[in-house]
């Protein structure tokens, strides 16, 4: 009885030096909440290494950052599959709504492959590779770019990239990012790839359709 005891007593110091010992590398609360450090946050993910952010950005179950600081994934509408140009061409994006000049940050870490301008596209634009080359992410209808971004540039999840806008074909109505993930085959160019819905990812539900 004395030895069960004993044995019980000993797990549950260990147990107990565990969490604390995770929680000192991690900076994370076990109920999931942020926990602030200055103007820096680190958030655990539910299926991702721990990240370190800009308190304004949430991130999502798969490790992207909600790329509009301030929006939550209860603010975002499945937008991938709506018809534009009177049904001529798919979306291919999700379209998070913000008001002009909300600060854009980047969804997961990468390289700026390509700041490009379409007056009747994308308008102020910028195509982000990952580090793995697999995938691109495209930022489009900006204001304007943050400062000091470059082609080339590695930036991390949560940097900034640019200011919610309306230009290119989006209505000044409704400023807003149109955003998407591109999976990008061997030898693909920044305007190829193939897009992948990024709802689920970011909101951590199906999409709608």
């Amino acid at each position: 009885m004395f030895r069960s005891l004993g044995t019980i007593i000993v797990t549950a110091v260990l147990v107990s030096a565990f969490w604390i010992f995770y929680q000192g590398i991690t900076g994370s609360r076990r109920d999931g909440k942020v926990e602030p450090v200055g103007d820096k946050a680190i958030v655990q993910p539910a299926s991702a290494p721990a990240v370190t952010v800009a308190e304004s950005v949430t991130v999502g179950p798969a490790g992207l950052a909600i790329p509009v600081a301030g929006i939550k994934a209860d603010q975002l509408v499945d937008t991938f599959t709506q018809a534009r140009a009177g049904g001529a061409r798919v979306h291919d994006a999700i379209d998070i709504m913000a008001a002009e000049g909300t600060p854009v940050v980047a969804a997961a870490p990468g390289t700026v492959e390509k700041l490009y301008f379409s007056n009747g596209g994308g308008g102020v634009s910028a195509y982000v590779r990952s580090d793995d080359g697999l995938w691109t992410y495209y930022y489009a209808h900006l204001q304007r770019y943050a400062d000091g971004l470059a082609e080339g540039q590695k930036i991390g999840r949560g940097a900034p990239v640019g200011f919610v806008g309306h230009t290119g074909n989006a209505s000044p109505d409704g400023p807003h990012l149109h955003f998407a993930i591109n999976r990008m085959n061997p030898g693909e160019k920044w305007y190829q790839g193939t897009p992948i819905n990024p709802y689920p990812l970011l909101a951590g539900t199906p999409a709608t359709r």
